[in-house]
């Protein structure tokens, strides 16, 4: 597995190394893992004057006292990782090292406010989500998640989104530990409406409970079969999980009390649309600070 880092030396960064340094199986399996430190470029005139060969010792040094620390306690865990220093627009720079490299995953750290302040992340990581298609996991929790089997869900709904999560967790079941817990997600609607009329002045009836229960029942079958045939392909097993409701508050609010970490499917947008997630995910990020891995179709 491949896996890229970027490290900033803030506290939101170091969980991304904390986290690493936790994931016992994955280290047994030698990822090739690859720490970033992008620094901001020193103005066109100042860089003139310093000249080329200045100029980068400024941005390595500046660099190396970011990568230096994570380094050495990422290799007292066991795991020998590579380093590399660029220089410029944050985001742009992690995306395209993340594409040049191939990578399966990108960890970031991030702190994040609610859906309604415009940024669910901070900028760097929202700004990563604009321009890769690479999964992205965001680590928004002070520890990393105890221990090395972690209690992993996946929301799934039926479309190619959920299963490239599916896949996903299927392809790199190392990075969970050696005996993850799985699980199924999905959230069937409670179809309750009340009786009311329409425009007409008609009554529309409201479903009976063996309707309602016969409508989730399908609408629950017809999400998780193709995930389920995934796992029994693979010959792992998966728990499976109906909640009822709205989505993205019914997985959030599972995700904070029995996950370790979350995958979410996701078709995403890019930097000049209103969303960089699905509606989904964007409800899930909002109001839950479970790790959440993003993986895109």
């Amino acid at each position: 597995m491949k896996i890229l880092v970027p490290l900033d030396g803030s506290d939101y960064s170091k969980r991304a190394v904390a986290f690493l340094a936790s994931r016992t199986t994955l280290i047994g399996t030698e990822p090739e893992v690859y720490l970033l430190n992008v620094q901001p470029r020193l103005a066109s005139r100042v860089a003139a004057e310093l000249g080329r060969e200045i100029t980068r010792r400024i941005y390595q040094t500046e660099a190396d006292a970011v990568l230096e620390p994570a380094r050495k306690a990422l290799a007292k865990a066991g795991l020998q990782v590579h380093t590399r220093a660029e220089s410029g627009h944050a985001a742009e720079q992690i995306a395209a090292v993340a594409d040049e490299l191939k990578a399966d995953l990108i960890i970031v750290g991030s702190h994040g406010y609610s859906e309604f302040k415009g940024l669910l992340f901070g900028s760097v990581t929202q700004g990563v989500l604009a321009r890769t298609r690479r999964p992205v996991l965001v680590l928004r929790t002070a520890a990393a998640p105890r221990g090395d089997h972690l209690r992993t869900g996946i929301a799934v709904d039926g479309s190619k989104y959920g299963l490239a999560a599916v896949k996903f967790a299927l392809r790199h079941s190392d990075l969970f530990g050696a005996e993850p817990r799985m699980t199924l997600i999905h959230v069937v609607p409670d179809f309750v409406m009340p009786v009311m009329a329409d425009l007409g002045g008609v009554a529309v009836p409201s479903y009976s409970e063996q309707e309602i229960k016969m409508l989730q029942d399908k609408d629950f079958e017809s999400a998780i079969v193709p995930a389920r045939r995934l796992f029994e392909k693979a010959k792992r097993q998966a728990d499976e999980v109906r909640l009822a409701g709205l989505p993205g508050d019914q997985i959030a609010a599972y995700a904070k009390k029995n996950l370790d970490v979350l995958l979410v499917g996701s078709h995403g947008y890019g930097g000049f649309k209103a969303a960089l997630l699905g509606s989904v995910a964007t409800r899930i990020a909002a109001r839950c600070d479970t790790p959440l891995l993003i993986v895109r179709a």
